[in-house]
């Protein structure tokens, strides 16, 4: 296996990657402002959901997936002391309320079911039929309500130019905003966040690790994760605020896997995966790296961003081309079950050649 070609590479890459933050970091900073109206607008007309503040710095409800998408979670309102579900029920209903012969089928890795009776103090809205069925709130259903008021938000912020509704994206709501640097494709998630807690369905950290220390895996733990809503029986479970902690506390012994994240990405949207909306998001890549960073804990195989960046790029290259990337925290769940193969097959292929000949021209 080659090494990437010295300092010529890495430098360039470096400088792409520190024009890149700085392009994204404008970017959100338009969207937000556009996100915080609309949602403002939201939170007046229906209070089971909160407006997204903005923030100088990083915003918690921003994920950056590529240059060109975005996914917004909207806190909801009113579904506060979450506690897991212990009685097991089977569902016999249909989005439209008709009764089904058949229960409907068990929720599967990061997806689980949400009943009202699982929050301590929920507003009695949540027991509306707009969003409840036989006590549960069912995520489409919340779609359905939140979708309208999205639409009647853009018309009451006067937004016309500025941002548009995307209509052909059921049951996801997305928005397309206008920014100084060209469209944001941008998916808003209304989303239920439960600090301070851990999903039992969670079996992190596994045995016998030794990545990330034991500090660290309690801190992470500690922000706890979020239930969003993006499919339609079942809501999804998310953990933003713990990946981002487990980001931000990874290189504390001087290592370079940040940096080694940050080449990985201008490569992947550069070179291997460019496009508006890739089958390979940064979601992804960072995924791509925690499990990396478990599989080579010591300190040594993170000094040098060369070899650390080819070890990466080869662990992405075994993902793509078996169309499995475990979840990190859910490992029964695969992050590319729904990703197209034809497009996983070609990220594949560029990967392939690359690992042949790291010394690679950048456009």
């Amino acid at each position: 296996m080659r090494s990437l070609p010295g300092e010529d590479l890495e430098s360039c890459l470096l400088d792409k990657a520190g024009l890149r933050c700085q392009q994204i970091s404008q970017m959100v900073q338009e969207v937000q402002k556009v996100v915080h109206c609309l949602t403002t607008e939201i939170s007046r007309q229906d209070v089971r959901f909160q407006a997204v503040p903005c923030s100088d710095g990083y915003n918690e409800n921003i994920k950056v997936l590529a240059p060109r998408q975005l996914l917004v979670t909207v806190p909801v309102k009113g579904l506060a002391g979450y506690r897991e579900a212990r009685a097991q029920r089977w569902r016999y209903y249909s989005l439209q309320g008709a009764r089904l012969p058949c229960p409907l089928r068990a929720p599967e890795g990061l997806a689980q079911w949400l009943e009202v009776e699982q929050f301590s103090k929920p507003l009695w809205q949540w027991h509306e039929a707009d969003v409840n069925t036989e006590g549960d709130v069912v995520p489409a259903k919340v779609l359905q309500v939140f979708r309208k008021l999205v639409e009647n938000a853009l018309g009451a912020c006067r937004l016309a130019g500025t941002a548009s509704f995307l209509g052909d994206c059921a049951p996801a709501v997305w928005v397309a905003v206008e920014t100084g640097s060209g469209p944001v494709a941008v998916e808003l998630a209304p989303a239920v966040e439960v600090p301070r807690a851990w999903p039992e369905k969670s079996r992190w950290p596994r045995c016998l690790r030794r990545w990330p220390p034991l500090e660290t895996v309690q801190c992470v733990k500690s922000f706890g994760f979020s239930l969003v809503a993006l499919g339609s029986y079942h809501w999804q479970l998310s953990f933003p605020q713990a990946e981002r902690a487990l980001l931000a506390q990874m290189d504390e012994d001087g290592g370079c896997r940040r940096l080694c994240l940050r080449l990985l990405k201008q490569l992947t949207e550069d070179v291997w995966c460019p496009g508006p909306r890739p089958v390979i998001t940064a979601q992804h890549l960072e995924t791509v790296l925690f499990w990396t960073c478990e599989k080579h804990p010591q300190r040594k195989a993170w000094r040098a961003p060369g070899p650390a960046l080819l070890r990466l790029v080869r662990k992405l290259h075994k993902c793509a081309s078996q169309r499995l990337l475990r979840h990190y925290f859910m490992p029964q769940s695969n992050l590319l079950q729904s990703a197209s193969p034809v497009e996983l097959d070609c990220v594949a292929s560029k990967l392939a050649f690359f690992l042949k000949n790291p010394c690679l021209s950048l456009p």
